[in-house]
Parts: C-alpha cells; structure tokens; sequence
C-alpha cells in the first residue's frame, strides 16, 4: 500500500512538471475508477432511497431488521427474496409476521409490473384514472371493459388503452407477467454499458489532464458532505467509515433499567483522528424489534482529546436483541450493525401474575390443582426461569382453612417450566372445605395472588356438575342481612343460580313468590368467604357483593355447592379466565364467530369533510348489520386519494371527535372546563337538531371499531373518547350509585355530596328534600323533579341521606339521559351482542373500546412553547424530548399528572444519565410540584 501511494505522488509531481502525455493516462485511469465508484455508490444509495420509500409506504418498516437479515437492498431484492417463501420461514418460523409481509411484498410486485406495463404502452398520465376507477393491478386491466373508460381518457390515451388491451387478448397473463417482471430485474442492474463508461472515462481523462498540466489537481469524491481535494484523496486525509472504532461501556449480558452508553471513534483513512461535526452526517439508529429506541447523541467533548469522537446514550427498557448502527452518510462504520442483548430484570409483584386467573378456584379433594405464574420484571418484561431454582427461596404461599383459621401448610408444591418462562403452583388438598391462598414474592403479595381455593369431595363435584348441565338450581339458604339491615333471626330464602345471575327469593305462605334481589353472573359480582358462627349452628357465611347493591350475607350448608356452582358458570361465560387478556382474546373470538357469515369485503363511503357527522349519517342511514362488517372505503368529497387504511383511520378519528367532542353537545363533560369524561347530554341541554338518532349512530360506530379490532391489529379502531364511569356501568347492566359522582363529577362531590356524607344534615340551617332542580343550557331554571314519589314533601335526614343521593345520581346520571342511553345500546347491541359486553367492568371496557390511553410524543413535541434559548437550555431539552420517548406508559402518565400548571423547569445537568435520573426522581416522588435539582 504504502508503494502505492509513493507511486501516485510520483506521478503528480510529474504531470506538475507539464508531462501531458503521462496526465491523460493517468488521468484515464483516475477517473475511470472514479466513475465506477461514483455509479456504483450512486445506484445503490437510488436503491436503498427506493427501498426505504417502498417500505414506508406498504407499512414494512417494522419489518426491516427481519428484511434486512435477508440481503435485501432494493425493491427487486425485495420480491425476489421473498418468492422463496418457504426457505424465509424455516429461517423466521414467526408465522404471522411472514404472512404479513408475504402478502404485502406480493402487493408490491404486482404494482411494480402494472406501474412498468402502463409504462411501456405511454399511459403512466392516466393511472390515477385507472386507479380511482378499481383497475390497479395487471390482471384487472386484462378483464376490464374497454369502453370503461371511454368518457374519462382523452382521444389519444383513449387510443393508447384500447392498444393495449389489444396486446393483453389471447395471450396468457401469467407469461405477459414474467416477461414484464425480467424486464424490471434487468433495468435495476448497473445502467451503465462498458463503451458508455470507456466514453465517459475517456473524457473526463481528457479534461483531467488539461487541469493537471496547468495547475495542482482538484478531484471531487464524496465522503458524506466532505469535498476533497486531490492531494487529501491520495494521502488519506478523509473520514473513513471502515477506519471508525466503537467502544461500548458495559459488558454483556445487561439488565434492562439501565442508561447504556457507548463513545463512537472516528478516523481517517491514514490512521490520524479525525474532527467530527453535524457537517459529517453521522447517523446512530438504534432498533429492538419493531421498535425504534431514542438516543442522546453528543459530538466531540469539553477536551482537545475527545474531538473525534461521538458520545452515545440510551434507555434500555425492554429486554431481547438491540440493533444498534452507525452510519457515516450512508455507509456502516466498521462492525456496523451491533447486535447486543439485554436481559429482564428480576421479578416484580405488582407486575407478576397468575395466567388464567379466577378469583374463585374450584378443585376436588386429592386430586392436583395447577396454577400457572408468569414472572415479569418492573418493565413488564417475561423473567427467565432456572428448571432448576427452588422458587420457595423467593415465593411464599399462605394458605388457611376459612372456617377454622388454621393454617394448611403442606398443600402446595412448585415446579418450574422453563421453556415458557413459567412457575407452577401445585395445589392439593387432602379434604373438602373453603381456604384462602396468598402467593408472595419476597414478601409483597403478587398482583392477583390473594384467592379463595374451594374443594369440593366426590359428591359435591358431581353435583356442580349436574348443576351447569341443567343450567339451573335453587338452595334453601338463609338471610342474615339485607340493605345493610341485620336481622335479629335469620329468614329462609331461596337461591336460584342461572348462567345469567343469581336470584333470592322468599315465599309468602309457601306459596307465592317474592323477589328479594337478583345479582349479575359476571366478573363484578364477588363472594366472600367467613367462617362459621357458633350462634348460628356452625353453618358457612357467604357474602355477596356486586359493587352497586347493598352486600347480602347468607348462611347456608351447601356455600361451598353455591359458590362452585356460580364459579363454573362465569368462567364458562367469560371463556376460563377473568384477566382482562383472556377475556379480551375471548370476547374478540366470539364477536368474529358471530358474524362470521358477514364478509368484510368493501363499501363505498362517500362523506363530505365540513359536514361530516350529518353526510356520515345519512350515508350509512340505510346500512343493515351486514353493510355495518363490510370495510369501509372512505372518499371525502372533493379530494383525490385512494383509501389504504388511512383515510378509514381519519375517518375513524374525526368521527368520534363529531360525536363525543363535548363542544358539539351530543355528549357533555360535568366540569365546566370541558375536559372531564364525557356522559350523553340530557334533551334540555342538547341543540333541537341533534336527535336520538344519533345516539344509535354513535353506538354503531362504537360498535364497528370493537368488531373491526376483533379482525386483527391492522383492522384495529380505538374510540377517541373518555366516558364517563357511570355511562360505561350502564352499558353493562350496572346499576349507579352516589359513589360515581367523585369520578365523574368531582365538583358537584366535593361541593354537595361529600358534605352531606360527613356532616349533619339535619342541623343545617336549609332544609333539603327529595328533589333537583333543572337548569337548562344558559343557567334558566326549568322545573323542579322529585327524586321519589311525593319527593318535595320528603326530607333528607341523617338516616336517608344515602338513600338521597343515590335517588340523585340515579336521577342526573341515569333518568335524565334514559331515551340516550338507550338509543346507544340499541346501535352498539346491533354489533356486539350484549353479554359479551357484560363479561368486562366499566374500567375494562373502557379500555376495550378507547386503549390504553397511550400519548403521542409527536403531539406533545409539537404543541410545547419554549422560554430559553441558549446552547445549554436546548441541549437540556433534547435530552427531556428523548428520556420522554423511552418513558412507560405509567412514566407517561404521572409526568402529565403533575400538578405543575403545564409547565417545566429544566435546569442544567452535566450529562445526559444525570438528567434523566433526575426526570425520573422527579416524576415517581413528585406530587404537589414539578422541580428538577
């Protein structure tokens, strides 16, 4: 190498001296190599440029660390790897990713051919014609009609169109296909031929050697934005990719939680340390999976020493394989992409979980009862299991005997499964009886690790069993107390357990049915277990409480038969496990089985953007349950633009905005504010032109995103909206209560409700009744409504205070917006049957129909104001827009629940790891202010 260069500078020295001949020859050679270079690097950065864009547009993004482990470095690499479908999976055995991106790159070849045959026959001006038309595709240009488009092309692409549909006839599709795809293959090879690159090589060498001849050469190559000159070139003055080092701060493997730091080092081609700068075009891209991971990125430092190098630091919070790259342009630096694992972090309680749960579980004596435990980390990451740990070193299980109290220590077992990263409790009992089991790790209970056990003997088993085949059963019990009244002697009732609710009920003269109360079959209805009285003849307590009604405690010899009896119906109804992912899974599987004679092929929806709720109405006005499953194919008046999927999801979202929005007064929020939950808008408060009609409207479109997310993640539709408790209760069969109004509306319970619960009402100076009145939207007093029959004559005391305030949220959030609520459960129930509704509580519907609430870091980024604007304040911030990006969802959640009047103060840190254990601090211990020291 080093004979090399003393060859070259002996040659310029030389063409210094005006040796012309030598110049053009060396001049020949020179740019003949720089010229290969130059269109060699040029078309593969076209390529890549092409690749990235294509990727972008069908959505494959999330795919490009599977793709690029492929070799795929251009559009036609693309294709053609993936027409190999079978070898791909036997590598990613990840069957639905590869589908996914089977079927899209399939898409991608066959737009490509059509895009390349209208090419060929001069009419690329008219496919937007053809597209907006349903012709996309070869294929549907070979069976449309011809004179389809007789009146939308001009005479001569007219002519064009009819010539080539000529050419399509009596030919076979799939060879016209083949040969155009060949074609495609050979542009995207070197679109330079020899003689044209001997050409052009021979004069640039032309040119070159005049310039050498009359002054000291000047070549040009590009090295990121980097110009150099000719004397650089051959002496290695430049930034090379292949010459940088990186040099990582921690050794492998590390646990997540942590901020990870590396020093990028660059140098020249000759070896000597090279300055970098923004100029550079350095580019570190770090990825896990699908998901791109934020960093801080620092160039140069505070000493001479550091100035080529580039300080990297980012937040690691989930475990598995980090990709991390490091570009100079578009060029990896040497070793370039890294690969680096990080592993979970030990287990954490409030995160660890058993799977399938049921707060209630129902065993037989001597036979093993497995309960299945995930151990996840603070992050939510699955924990890795030894097969060969003693979890009894870290877990401990607490089981008593409910009627006795004495504890059952050597019942359990455990085994460690550690292929699927689980634990196994094994439970068995040598005896029939009710117990209650606490699981804790290291000390604190896991999250839903407190349950009662009930085990039953050989003929109680098998008269659950009876029980759920005839699928209905009545008990003689007896009622200790009811609406919070405790009756001195006990009263014999009945106890009818459907799969729809348990029922109580006492006869008047053996004969005549009463009904007593009637609690829902579902999740929120809850058992508890107490243990036996003396006084009343050692017979079992069983507790019932639905959350809403007054608790109802019972005796009876046959609670454990009663409580099975009612654990095997719900489990059955909510598909064998009360988390909310299994019930989720559940319900989505149910909705698809429900309509599966419903095909969700396309249907046109034509709607005008400043009219959006009324056109949207009317549009779908006639639509019947099987229009309401088809896929909408979105098209607003007066725009250009083919419906992928985004204008549905646009749609979607401004919708919901139409709907929901309380400015737009079909729903209303309790704050005056206007950002509280919103609940429907009672009639008196409500425009005259927005009709019950349109309640039923919004339960459909309600509807239709929970059977579109049903389809899969790339249907999925959240509602953009946050209801309010007690309107969600009601959708699933809940009554309200007075304990809703510090949720949904915290003013009027702070300001009415909560006085009256803590003070005496009777020695107010104002007398309260049974009444409320009712104002309409500009404040003017409509009328008074009685709460209860003869209402206004009815005082409130300290002994009906209760019953006053829930005759008053049963009236302001329930009676007055009744023909509301119904209207939208007529429209929702349309869609989604209700008792799948009703396997969720309020909180976990809402989180059905609207998500997890996740922020938007784009919004947050684009709607801050600053005040500063020095180097170091918009270095600090940098730093806070990526510690925000690798938050959690709860990090998320309690940065923006601060009470720090919306703004921050960041103060000047030293690095980037201080700040961001300072935010941290700040957001996990923070509750009356916001402040960084």
């Amino acid at each position: 190498m080093k004979v090399f260069y003393f060859m070259l500078l002996d040659v310029k020295y030389k063409l210094m001296a005006n040796q012309y001949y030598t110049s053009i020859s060396f001049g020949v050679f020179i740019a003949a190599l720089l010229l290969l270079y130059q269109l060699s690097s040029d078309v593969s950065v076209d390529q890549e440029k092409e690749l990235k864009k294509t990727l972008i547009q069908y959505d494959l993004m999330k795919y490009k660390p599977y793709l690029d482990s492929t070799g795929c470095n251009s559009v036609i690499t693309l294709v053609n790897v993936w027409s190999d479908h079978d070898n791909f999976l036997k590598k990613y055995p990840n069957i639905d990713v590869a589908a996914d991106i089977y079927k899209t790159v399939n898409k991608i070849k066959h737009d490509l051919i059509f895009h390349h045959w209208l090419r060929k026959k001069d009419l690329l001006d008219s496919q937007k014609i053809f597209f907006n038309n349903g012709v996309d595709s070869l294929l549907k240009a070979y069976i449309a009609d011809p004179f389809q488009f007789n009146s939308l092309l001009s005479t001569k692409q007219w002519n064009l169109w009819i010539r080539a549909k000529e050419s399509l006839s009596g030919t076979e599709l799939d060879k016209v296909i083949e040969i155009l795809w060949s074609e495609l293959e050979e542009e995207a090879k070197q679109p330079w031929t020899t003689a044209g690159i001997f050409i052009l090589s021979l004069s640039v060498a032309l040119f070159t050697g005049m310039v050498l001849t009359m002054s000291q050469p000047r070549l040009e190559a590009n090295y990121g934005n980097q110009k150099l000159g000719f004397l650089s070139y051959v002496t290695g003055k430049y930034l090379s990719p292949l010459k940088c080092k990186v040099v990582f701060d921690w050794t492998e493997p590390q646990v997540v939680g942590n901020t990870m730091s590396f020093t990028v080092m660059f140098f020249q081609r000759n070896g000597q340390a090279y300055p970098i700068c923004n100029e550079d075009n350095v580019l570190i891209e770090i990825t896990q999976g699908a998901y791109k991971i934020a960093c801080s990125v620092e160039l140069g430092g505070c000493q001479i020493s550091d100035a080529n190098t580039a300080r990297v630091q980012f937040t690691v919070r989930r475990a598995g394989e980090y990709r991390i790259c490091v570009l100079v342009g578009m060029t990896h630096i040497q070793g370039s992409p890294f690969i680096k694992i990080f592993i979970p972090g030990p287990p954490d309680p409030m995160k660890t979980s058993f799977i399938h749960h049921s707060s209630t579980v129902v065993g037989s004596e001597d036979i093993p009862t497995q309960l299945f435990i995930e151990p996840r980390d603070k992050y939510g990451n699955l924990c890795t299991v030894d097969k060969d740990c003693d979890p009894a070193s870290e877990y401990s299980v607490d089981i008593i005997e409910v009627n006795s109290g004495r504890p059952i220590p050597d019942s359990f077992r455990w085994e460690c499964y550690s292929l699927i990263s689980r634990l196994v409790l094994v439970l068995k009992f040598p005896r029939e009886g009710c117990y209650r089991a606490t699981v804790s790790y290291k000390g604190q209970t896991i999250q839903n690790g407190d349950f009662h056990v009930i085990i039953l003997n050989q003929e109680e088993s098998f008269m659950v069993q009876k029980n759920v085949a005839k699928k209905n059963k009545c008990y003689e019990v007896k009622l200790l107390a009811l609406n919070g009244e405790r009756y001195q002697k006990p009263k014999k009732v009945y106890c009818y357990i459907s799969p729809k609710q348990l029922t109580l009920k006492e006869y008047m003269w053996k004969f005549f049915p009463k009904h007593i109360i009637t609690f829902r079959l579902c999740p929120s209805t809850k058992f508890k277990f107490q243990s036996k009285r003396n006084i009343l003849q050692g017979d079992p307590i069983l507790v019932i409480d639905d959350g809403c009604q007054q608790e109802v405690e019972l005796i009876s010899q046959d609670r454990n038969i009663i409580a099975a009896t009612f654990t095997q119906f719900l489990l059955k109804n909510i598909g064998g496990s009360e988390t909310f992912k299994d019930k989720q899974d559940f319900f989505q599987h149910e909705v698809r089985k429900f309509h599966q004679k419903h095909f969700h092929d396309k249907i046109l929806i034509k709607v005008n953007r400043e009219n959006l709720l009324e056109s949207s109405f009317k549009e779908t006005k006639g639509f019947n349950v099987s229009d309401w499953c088809k896929n909408f194919e979105i098209t607003f008046t007066g725009e250009e633009g083919i419906d992928w999927g985004g204008l549905r999801r646009e749609w979607f979202e401004l919708v919901c905005s139409a709907l929901f929005d309380p400015e737009n007064l079909l729903f209303h929020s309790f704050k005056s504010d206007k950002q509280g939950l919103v609940h429907p808008c009672p009639s008196y408060k409500r425009p005259s032109h927005l009709k019950l009609k349109y309640y039923e409207f919004a339960g459909k479109v309600v509807g239709k995103s929970l059977y579109e997310s049903s389809l899969g993640s790339s249907y999925r539709q959240l509602v953009k909206a946050k209801f309010s408790r007690s309107f969600l209760a009601q959708l699933i069969g809940l009554s309200v209560h007075y304990k809703y109004f510090e949720h949904d509306d915290p003013e009027l319970y702070v300001s009415k409700v909560k006085y009256i619960l803590e003070n005496d009402v009777e020695s107010m100076s104002f007398g309260i009744c049974f009444t409320e009145e009712v104002y309409d939207a500009s404040g003017q007093l409509l009328e008074e409504v009685e709460l209860i029959p003869n209402g206004s004559t009815i005082p409130v005391t300290n002994a009906n205070k209760i019953q006053y305030l829930n005759a008053l949220a049963q009236y302001r959030l329930t009676t007055s917006v009744k023909s509301e609520i119904e209207h939208f459960l007529k429209g929702l129930t349309e869609i989604i049957p209700d008792n799948l509704l009703c396997i969720f509580d309020e909180n976990e519907l809402e989180l059905l129909m609207c998500g997890t609430g996740s922020y938007c870091i784009a919004d947050f980024k684009a709607n801050h104001a600053l005040s500063g604007a020095t180097y170091e304040f918009r270095k600090v911030l940098e730093w806070f827009w990526i510690a925000v990006s690798n938050f959690t969802e709860e990090e998320m959640a309690r940065l923006l629940q601060l009470q720090h009047f919306n703004q921050l103060c960041l103060p000047d840190y030293d690095s980037y790891e201080q700040f961001e254990k300072a935010l941290r601090l700040a957001i996990s211990e923070g509750s009356e202010g916001f402040g960084m020291v």
